[in-house]
């Protein structure tokens, strides 16, 4: 699949910037830059004869090995262009004489010159009017930019571009991990939720295929924006509107998205030395060589495999936690200089390296209540969920099969949910797992959701027992959890369901802002927005809990579904049809 969203996350109103700020690349950010993308010239030189002596012992020599350079040095080889070059040089008056044979002078005669009448050529009156700056009438001759036809860029289009730019503080962004055609980027729509309608904003384009988002509102250290922050008015410094990106490569990227035209991101976590370049080395040693490459060594201050889930501390607003394929899950402070020199020494790189599983790291997402405690999923198919500062006294819960997505009940500080591989949804209560692997892990309830792997999964932080589901079936689902009085079980109960029209869903999220409105995405890369109020029986099972939130049911034009105008489509959308 080259098309495909692999991840939504929202920003909720009010923290994007009314007017983004377009990228300016100055002698500061210059140096930044440099400093990021490690373009220092020895260190090139060096990674490139590695890469060089590598691939020669792999049997593939460098471009323009096979190129003959013997006739370059061949002095015979080298031809004068000019067969009637002159041996030596001829005085003026001479050289207009006529050649051997009859020929004509090649320079020009007196007769030809004369015509230019060059003897007099300083003597010629000027006329009023005339000469080369004949044209300019002076720096005031126009009133205003409007009059100016040298300026193409009008005060009204500048005002224009402007309006087009502005983000209201009653919408939402949405950002998108997308890749199309080999190309992948993060495109950050504007959802107007009173207008009902959905368009593309800006987007950023991205060194390697994204896998997760997070958004977080703590700028980085070595972020432009706290930069300039904290020499105007240090109490900004500390806010913002960011995106932490992982991707395929072993790195963590954190955008601005109230800065436009982009071309570097504000911070990168885990990146090694820069001149510990990963050349390939093959593992055989006779004459035919593997094409399989070792694997990197394992670190404690960086990844080195892909990023595959991303969790923000709401709480210490510094902190940031990624899982990953290289089976660990870090622990990183964002008021630490990112800089990794060797293999990562005191203070440098990650906080805190958790080798709590032993296979590759699908998920993981912070306590919202305990803010210490980390919930990990992995497909040695269990989850964990432990104190950072203390991971050796964690809990585990065997889960049969592998982990596609987890979340904590914000309801219930104890309670988490995790979607797995074979179309299960289970909740566990964490006080009554075991810390060991052969003690049996209860579960409270287990929901049979999709068939297929259950690859997203959100709980709506505004209605009490409302989650949910996407799956690999195409299904976009939304369930009901209500606990029965008298014996205190839980009740699952489908509200609804609904093809998006988005194939297989990778991303389902709830709206920080609208209690009904969940985001989708998937492998046709396109994004859609979801009233599940429009809905009859939606409205009928979840109505009453809204009144008791305190909310209000609004009623909409859209349908339903809301997605992005195209030339063959309107913007309501329609239910997707067709292949992947």
């Amino acid at each position: 699949m080259s098309n495909l969203i692999s991840s939504v996350a929202w920003v909720r109103r009010g923290v994007a910037a009314q007017h983004p700020r377009k990228y300016v690349l100055d002698d500061q950010e210059l140096e930044r830059v440099s400093a990021l993308a490690r373009i220092e010239l020895e260190d090139a030189r060096k990674e490139l004869e590695k890469a060089h002596n590598a691939a020669k012992s792999m049997g593939k020599g460098a471009e323009g090995d096979e190129a003959d350079d013997a006739d370059e040095d061949d002095e015979s080889a080298w031809v004068d262009e000019d067969e009637d070059a002159m041996d030596e040089d001829v005085p003026m008056d001479q050289d207009e004489q006529p050649q051997a044979g009859g020929s004509k002078p090649r320079g020009p005669t007196a007769d030809d010159l004369a015509q230019y009448n060059l003897d007099g050529y300083d003597n010629e009156d000027v006329m009023p009017g005339m000469g080369p700056f004949s044209n300019i009438k002076g720096l005031t001759y126009y009133r205003n930019n409007d009059e100016d036809p040298f300026i193409t860029l009008k005060e009204d289009e500048e005002d224009q571009e402007r309006e087009e730019l502005e983000v209201l503080p009653s919408d939402n962004l949405i950002v998108v991990a997308k890749t199309e055609d080999e190309i992948s980027q993060l495109e950050i729509f504007v959802y107007e939720e009173s207008e009902e309608n959905l368009y593309a904003h800006h987007d950023l384009m991205l060194p390697s295929f994204p896998l997760c988002l997070e958004w977080l509102d703590f700028p980085p250290i070595s972020s432009p924006a706290r930069r300039d922050a904290s020499t105007s008015a240090p109490d900004t410094a500390q806010f913002g509107n960011f995106i932490a990106v992982g991707t395929l490569e072993p790195e963590i990227e954190i955008w601005s998205l109230d800065t436009v035209e982009t071309m570097y991101p504000d911070m990168v976590l885990g990146r090694p030395d820069k001149t510990a370049a990963h050349v390939p080395v093959p593992l055989g040693t006779g004459k035919k060589k593997r094409k399989k490459t070792k694997a990197r060594a394992a670190s404690t201050a960086h990844h080195v495999d892909a990023v595959l889930g991303l969790s923000w501390n709401r709480t210490h607003r510094h902190l940031l936690a990624s899982a990953s394929a290289d089976r660990t899950v870090k622990l990183w402070d964002l008021n630490r200089d990112p800089t990794i020199t060797g293999d990562g020494g005191e203070g440098e790189g990650a906080l805190r390296s958790f080798d709590v599983h032993r296979d590759k790291v699908q998920a993981v997402q912070w306590n919202q209540t305990e803010p210490t405690i980390l919930l990990t999923g992995s497909y040695d198919r269990t989850v964990r969920t432990f104190d950072s500062r203390a991971p050796d006294a964690g809990v585990v819960a065997v889960v049969g099969a592998d982990v596609e997505a987890l979340r904590w009940d914000p309801w219930e500080p104890h309670s988490f949910y995790v979607s797995l591989e074979n179309g299960l949804v289970v909740n566990f209560d964490a006080r009554a797992l075991p810390s060991d692997l052969d003690s049996p892990s209860p579960a409270r309830f287990t929901v049979s959701a999709h068939d297929g792997a259950v690859s997203a999964l959100d709980i709506n932080p505004h209605i009490r027992g409302v989650i949910a589901t996407g799956g690999t079936d195409k299904i976009v689902k939304i369930w009901n959890i209500a606990e029965d009085q008298d014996t205190g079980k839980r009740q699952v109960s489908l509200v609804t369901s609904r093809d998006l029209g988005v194939g297989k869903v990778f991303s389902t999220s709830w709206s920080p802002d609208d209690p009904l409105t969940l985001a989708a995405a998937g492998s046709k890369a396109k994004l859609q927005v979801w009233d599940v109020g429009a809905n009859a029986g939606a409205r009928k099972v979840l109505g009453p809990k809204l009144a008791e939130a305190g909310r209000v049911l609004k009623e909409k034009q859209s349908g339903g579904i809301i997605g992005v105008a195209s030339d063959d489509e309107d913007s309501s959308g329609t239910e997707g049809e067709g292949e992947d």
